[in-house]
């Protein structure tokens, strides 16, 4: 835990860089997060731009043709002499207008339609009411009208000539004006048109409301994006920032220093990541650890032969005798290292995928000839336990090989009056050859790293002659295949060595 502490306070002591940290991770990320956010925003506001102008429009077109829709009954009933009217009709009155009036027979009685349905409505926003006689214009209200639709403005001089009611819509280059929004009314007797009732609506003020409205949102969004984008940023790199303790726990590593870890907290993938990078520490912490015993115990191995070479070498003199008991002896040394190398390049062989050359087997025929190269290798007690009947996909060279290692282990920890055994059998998708002597045993301590290159048993009474890489050839080819290889023992009352192999090796 002081490691970690110390790593992370590290970490934290780094300087800082501007240049760094525009090529961290969290900065890219962040980048791209922008990037898509002004990509999104960049498409957002033109559609939000064109709704707000529908829904303007949408607004206005109701407005307008409810006013055509009360001129239109105004138009049908006539004016009626009404006490919520009585100022407007007093004030017709005064004016020498004739009043109650039917629907209108003529342009003076429609003048004065006119002149009382303007005074009755108030128009709203900048929705305007045009009345026009005989393609003249008459009266509006309210009285200021924008330039576009003035008394003397092509658009009312068009609106004067109609006969027809028209619905439209005008765009103008203004600004101010937007575009205006207008239904006609003619008002006809006898076929023939007395006039027309015009409600026009302005829409540029309406519109420059809804950018106004658009650029505070997006006003808001720039300075919310903003310091949303700092804070994910800080955010960011504290949940990185396993990362970094990552990158740095790495820098500190060395070969002669493999025990830093990071310190796991929590769930999620960077938490696994530690754990995952934990995990591969350890793996290479015994790795490292395992070379250099290898080393150390080849040097030990390959170092006494060399001496014994050396010494009987220097020692040699001229008497023919001396001379061939010595090359007798330096021919054994010579040929027991090149033993040691053999082994050594076939555990080195046994991690490549080209290790074993399998073909199908039959396992009695493969027991039965097992037992009678063991017999060979010195008189003894050699008994046949079981032979199993079936077949196998193995590499045969490689499983004689393992037996032969565990015949030949057997042979140099039993005496003569000891018995061996050997057999196979095959039960659940599983092909079993076991090595069972009666022999001085092995101590559990010693069971737990016998497999290990270059170890040997402690408490055996005799020592071998091998460099202690038998037993780790024999894990190696059951592991090749798929297997492996237990033992049980007991001092005094021998050992049983079996391999555990499947009938087909895994893919």
């Amino acid at each position: 835990m002081d490691s970690e502490r110390n790593l992370e306070e590290k970490v934290a002591k780094q300087p800082w860089n501007w240049l760094k940290v525009f090529g961290e991770a969290r900065t890219r990320i962040l980048l791209w997060y922008l990037a898509l956010m002004i990509f999104f925003i960049a498409v957002a506001l033109p559609t939000i731009r064109q709704r707000l102008f529908t829904r303007v429009q949408a607004r206005v077109e109701v407005d307008i043709v409810g006013e055509v829709t009360e001129f239109q009954q105004l138009l049908a009933k006539g004016i009626k002499d009404d006490e919520d009217d009585e100022e407007i009709l007093q004030r017709l009155r005064r004016q020498g207008k004739k009043i109650p009036l039917s629907v209108p027979k003529n342009r003076e009685e429609l003048a004065t339609l006119f002149d009382f349905y303007l005074l009755q409505r108030i128009p709203k926003g900048d929705t305007f009411l045009i009345t026009l006689l005989d393609g003249k214009f008459h009266k509006a209200s309210p009285r200021a009208l924008p330039k576009v639709i003035n008394r003397d403005s092509a658009l009312v001089q068009y609106w004067a000539k109609l006969t027809q009611p028209l619905r439209g819509e005008l765009e103008i280059p203004d600004p101010e004006v937007g575009s205006v929004l207008y239904i006609t009314q003619p008002v006809q007797f006898n076929n023939e048109t007395l006039g027309v009732l015009v409600v026009a609506h302005i829409t540029g003020g309406e519109r420059n409301e809804a950018l106004e409205a658009l650029q505070m949102i997006v006003e808001v969004k720039v300075v919310v994006l903003a310091v949303a984008l700092l804070l994910a940023w800080l955010a960011a790199g504290r949940l990185l920032a396993p990362l970094r303790l990552l990158r740095v726990t790495a820098q500190s590593i060395s070969g002669s220093d493999l025990t830093k870890r990071l310190c796991v907290h929590g769930g999620g993938e960077i938490a696994e990541l530690a754990a995952t990078f934990n995990a591969m520490m350890n793996r290479l912490e015994a790795a490292f650890a395992t070379q250099r015993h290898f080393v150390n115990d080849a040097g030990h191995e390959l170092r006494t032969p060399i001496t014994i070479i050396r010494g009987h070498l220097e020692l040699m003199g001229t008497d023919p005798d001396e001379q061939q008991e010595t090359l007798g002896l330096v021919m054994h040394e010579l040929d027991r290292m090149s033993q040691f190398v053999d082994d050594l390049i076939l555990l080195a062989k046994a991690e490549r995928s080209d290790f074993l050359l399998l073909e199908t087997i039959d396992i009695g025929e493969l027991t039965e000839e097992l037992f009678a190269k063991m017999t060979a290798l010195t008189p003894g007690n050699w008994q046949l336990d079981a032979v199993a009947k079936g077949r196998m996909v193995a590499d045969r060279q490689r499983v004689t090989q393992a037996m032969m290692n565990l015949a030949q282990n057997a042979t140099q920890h039993t005496d003569k009056n000891d018995t061996i055994y050997i057999g196979s059998v095959v039960s659940k998708g599983k092909v079993s050859f076991w090595v069972r002597d009666t022999g001085e045993g092995i101590a559990l301590a010693d069971q737990q790293q016998i497999f290990e290159r270059f170890a040997r048993a402690a408490a055996s009474r005799r020592r071998s002659e091998g460099a202690g890489l038998g037993l780790s050839i024999v894990r190696a080819i059951a592991l090749a295949h798929g297997g492996q290889v237990n033992l049980k023992s007991k001092l005094g009352q021998g050992s049983t060595f079996t391999i555990v192999l499947p009938l087909e090796p895994p893919q």
